[in-house]
Protein backbone atom coordinates (compact mmCIF):
# COMPACT_ATOMS: atom_id res chain seq x y z
CA UNK A 1 0.00 0.00 0.00
CA UNK A 2 1.37 3.35 -1.12
CA UNK A 3 1.13 5.79 2.09
CA UNK A 4 2.70 8.64 0.39
CA UNK A 5 0.70 11.87 1.15
CA UNK A 6 2.38 14.09 -1.53
CA UNK A 7 3.10 14.10 -5.53
CA UNK A 8 4.09 17.20 -5.69
CA UNK A 9 6.89 19.29 -4.22
CA UNK A 10 6.35 22.96 -4.26
CA UNK A 11 9.68 25.40 -3.30
CA UNK A 12 10.45 29.08 -3.35
CA UNK A 13 13.80 30.10 -4.79
CA UNK A 14 15.92 33.01 -3.09
CA UNK A 15 16.21 31.64 0.62
CA UNK A 16 15.23 28.36 -0.07
CA UNK A 17 17.13 26.92 -3.40
CA UNK A 18 19.45 29.58 -2.68
CA UNK A 19 21.52 30.01 0.52
CA UNK A 20 19.57 32.12 3.10
CA UNK A 21 18.25 36.22 1.87
CA UNK A 22 20.21 37.52 5.43
CA UNK A 23 23.16 35.76 4.27
CA UNK A 24 23.33 37.37 0.68
CA UNK A 25 21.94 40.68 1.94
CA UNK A 26 24.55 40.93 3.95
CA UNK A 27 27.14 40.82 1.55
CA UNK A 28 25.50 43.34 -0.42
CA UNK A 29 25.08 45.71 2.51
CA UNK A 30 28.89 45.59 3.37
CA UNK A 31 30.37 45.59 0.31
CA UNK A 32 28.84 48.98 -0.38
CA UNK A 33 28.79 50.32 3.28
CA UNK A 34 25.09 50.65 3.32
CA UNK A 35 23.24 51.97 6.69
CA UNK A 36 21.54 48.50 7.33
CA UNK A 37 18.91 49.96 10.11
CA UNK A 38 17.95 52.61 7.03
CA UNK A 39 17.82 49.68 4.84
CA UNK A 40 15.85 47.67 7.30
CA UNK A 41 13.21 50.42 8.03
CA UNK A 42 12.73 51.03 3.92
CA UNK A 43 11.95 47.19 3.84
CA UNK A 44 9.78 47.02 6.57
CA UNK A 45 7.79 49.71 4.82
CA UNK A 46 7.25 47.88 1.43
CA UNK A 47 7.70 43.95 2.70
CA UNK A 48 6.16 43.99 5.97
CA UNK A 49 2.43 42.54 6.99
CA UNK A 50 1.29 46.51 7.25
CA UNK A 51 3.06 47.70 3.91
CA UNK A 52 0.46 49.34 1.60
CA UNK A 53 -1.08 46.71 -1.21
CA UNK A 54 0.59 48.79 -3.92
CA UNK A 55 4.19 49.26 -2.33
CA UNK A 56 7.23 49.32 -4.81
CA UNK A 57 7.86 45.25 -3.99
CA UNK A 58 4.47 44.14 -4.91
CA UNK A 59 4.58 46.15 -8.32
CA UNK A 60 7.91 45.06 -8.80
CA UNK A 61 6.59 41.37 -8.16
CA UNK A 62 4.16 41.51 -10.04
CA UNK A 63 5.67 43.11 -12.86
CA UNK A 64 3.65 46.45 -12.83
CA UNK A 65 7.62 48.16 -11.92
CA UNK A 66 10.30 47.23 -14.06
CA UNK A 67 13.55 46.26 -12.32
CA UNK A 68 15.44 49.50 -13.19
CA UNK A 69 12.21 51.74 -12.00
CA UNK A 70 12.56 49.52 -8.89
CA UNK A 71 16.20 50.24 -8.70
CA UNK A 72 15.88 54.32 -8.99
CA UNK A 73 13.14 53.76 -6.04
CA UNK A 74 15.10 51.48 -3.80
CA UNK A 75 18.33 53.58 -5.17
CA UNK A 76 16.65 56.95 -3.67
CA UNK A 77 15.75 55.47 0.00
CA UNK A 78 19.54 53.83 0.21
CA UNK A 79 21.69 56.01 2.73
CA UNK A 80 25.52 54.94 2.60
CA UNK A 81 27.95 55.59 5.99
CA UNK A 82 30.21 57.45 4.17
CA UNK A 83 27.87 59.72 2.39
CA UNK A 84 28.34 58.20 -1.31
CA UNK A 85 25.35 57.80 -3.41
CA UNK A 86 24.23 53.92 -4.29
CA UNK A 87 24.07 53.67 -8.34
CA UNK A 88 20.60 52.67 -9.19
CA UNK A 89 21.95 50.78 -12.41
CA UNK A 90 22.62 47.02 -11.40
CA UNK A 91 21.33 47.40 -8.03
CA UNK A 92 19.16 43.90 -8.09
CA UNK A 93 22.05 42.13 -9.62
CA UNK A 94 24.67 43.82 -6.92
CA UNK A 95 22.42 42.74 -4.13
CA UNK A 96 21.69 39.35 -5.53
CA UNK A 97 25.41 38.78 -6.63
CA UNK A 98 26.33 35.84 -3.53
CA UNK A 99 22.88 34.45 -3.73
CA UNK A 100 24.73 30.95 -5.38
CA UNK A 101 21.96 28.06 -5.32
CA UNK A 102 22.54 25.54 -2.02
CA UNK A 103 24.08 22.68 -3.34
CA UNK A 104 22.24 20.64 -0.79
CA UNK A 105 18.97 21.96 -1.94
CA UNK A 106 19.75 21.06 -5.37
CA UNK A 107 21.16 17.45 -4.68
CA UNK A 108 17.45 17.25 -2.49
CA UNK A 109 15.26 18.47 -5.83
CA UNK A 110 17.41 16.34 -8.59
CA UNK A 111 16.75 12.62 -6.12
CA UNK A 112 12.75 13.71 -5.77
CA UNK A 113 12.23 14.33 -9.55
CA UNK A 114 14.35 11.46 -10.11
CA UNK A 115 12.06 9.60 -7.65
CA UNK A 116 9.00 10.33 -9.65
CA UNK A 117 7.64 13.26 -7.60
CA UNK A 118 6.62 16.59 -9.43
CA UNK A 119 8.88 19.70 -8.90
CA UNK A 120 7.61 23.08 -9.19
CA UNK A 121 9.56 26.28 -8.34
CA UNK A 122 7.18 29.03 -7.23
CA UNK A 123 9.25 32.13 -7.05
CA UNK A 124 7.88 36.08 -6.22
CA UNK A 125 10.76 37.81 -8.79
CA UNK A 126 12.88 40.67 -8.40
CA UNK A 127 13.79 40.71 -12.07
CA UNK A 128 14.96 37.87 -14.32
CA UNK A 129 18.11 36.52 -12.69
CA UNK A 130 17.40 32.82 -12.80
CA UNK A 131 20.02 30.29 -13.75
CA UNK A 132 17.64 29.01 -16.55
CA UNK A 133 19.45 26.44 -17.51
CA UNK A 134 19.28 24.81 -14.14
CA UNK A 135 15.67 25.49 -13.85
CA UNK A 136 15.11 23.47 -16.82
CA UNK A 137 17.03 20.55 -15.28
CA UNK A 138 14.96 20.65 -11.46
CA UNK A 139 11.87 21.67 -11.96
CA UNK A 140 8.80 20.34 -13.96
CA UNK A 141 6.84 23.65 -13.68
CA UNK A 142 8.23 26.73 -13.19
CA UNK A 143 6.17 29.64 -11.96
CA UNK A 144 7.61 33.21 -11.35
CA UNK A 145 5.23 36.21 -10.38
CA UNK A 146 6.67 38.79 -12.44
CA UNK A 147 5.40 36.18 -15.55
CA UNK A 148 1.76 36.10 -14.75
CA UNK A 149 0.93 38.89 -12.74
CA UNK A 150 0.45 37.51 -9.36
CA UNK A 151 2.68 36.97 -6.09
CA UNK A 152 2.61 34.87 -3.00
CA UNK A 153 0.66 35.47 -0.41
CA UNK A 154 -2.08 36.31 -2.58
CA UNK A 155 -3.66 32.49 -2.53
CA UNK A 156 -4.37 33.46 -6.28
CA UNK A 157 -0.72 32.38 -7.08
CA UNK A 158 -1.39 29.09 -5.02
CA UNK A 159 -4.48 28.29 -7.21
CA UNK A 160 -2.89 28.88 -10.59
CA UNK A 161 0.66 26.76 -9.61
CA UNK A 162 -1.82 23.74 -8.26
CA UNK A 163 -4.12 24.31 -11.78
CA UNK A 164 -0.91 24.05 -13.56
CA UNK A 165 0.24 20.94 -11.52
CA UNK A 166 -3.17 19.43 -11.85
CA UNK A 167 -2.95 18.22 -8.47
CA UNK A 168 -5.13 19.04 -4.96
CA UNK A 169 -3.79 21.22 -2.85
CA UNK A 170 -3.38 18.49 -0.07
CA UNK A 171 -1.03 15.94 -2.67
CA UNK A 172 1.77 18.86 -2.59
CA UNK A 173 4.02 20.29 -0.16
CA UNK A 174 5.43 24.02 -0.35
CA UNK A 175 8.80 25.13 1.60
CA UNK A 176 9.41 28.72 1.69
CA UNK A 177 11.49 30.58 3.90
CA UNK A 178 8.39 33.48 4.59
CA UNK A 179 5.93 33.02 7.07
CA UNK A 180 3.54 35.05 5.74
CA UNK A 181 3.87 32.99 2.30
CA UNK A 182 4.01 29.89 4.46
CA UNK A 183 0.71 30.86 5.91
CA UNK A 184 -0.81 31.67 2.85
CA UNK A 185 -0.03 28.28 1.66
CA UNK A 186 -1.71 26.29 4.35
CA UNK A 187 -5.04 28.29 4.04
CA UNK A 188 -5.15 26.93 1.02
CA UNK A 189 -4.81 23.70 1.83
CA UNK A 190 -0.69 22.59 0.75
CA UNK A 191 1.18 20.87 3.26
CA UNK A 192 3.34 23.93 4.17
CA UNK A 193 6.45 24.49 5.71
CA UNK A 194 9.32 26.93 6.64
CA UNK A 195 12.67 26.49 5.21
CA UNK A 196 15.46 26.80 7.23
CA UNK A 197 17.72 24.46 6.01
CA UNK A 198 18.17 21.67 3.51
CA UNK A 199 18.45 19.03 5.98
CA UNK A 200 15.34 20.01 8.13
CA UNK A 201 13.59 20.27 4.72
CA UNK A 202 14.76 16.59 3.28
CA UNK A 203 13.70 15.73 7.00
CA UNK A 204 9.89 17.20 6.63
CA UNK A 205 9.57 15.42 2.85
CA UNK A 206 10.74 12.04 3.89
CA UNK A 207 8.03 11.96 6.18
CA UNK A 208 4.87 13.01 4.38
CA UNK A 209 6.91 10.70 1.73
CA UNK A 210 6.53 8.00 4.10
CA UNK A 211 10.11 7.16 3.72
CA UNK A 212 13.62 7.27 5.34
CA UNK A 213 15.37 10.68 4.86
Amino acid sequence: MDERRIDAVVLDWGGVLTVSVPAFIDDWLTSENIDRSHYGRTMRTWMGREAAPDNPVDRLETGDLTPAEFEALLAAELITLDGREVASKGLLRRMFGSAHPDPKMVDLVRELRADGLRTVLLSNSWGEGYPEELLLELFDTIVISGRIGLRKPDPRIFEHTLDRIGLPAHRCAFFDDAPVNVEAAQAVGLHAHRHTDADTTRAVIAQLRGVAA
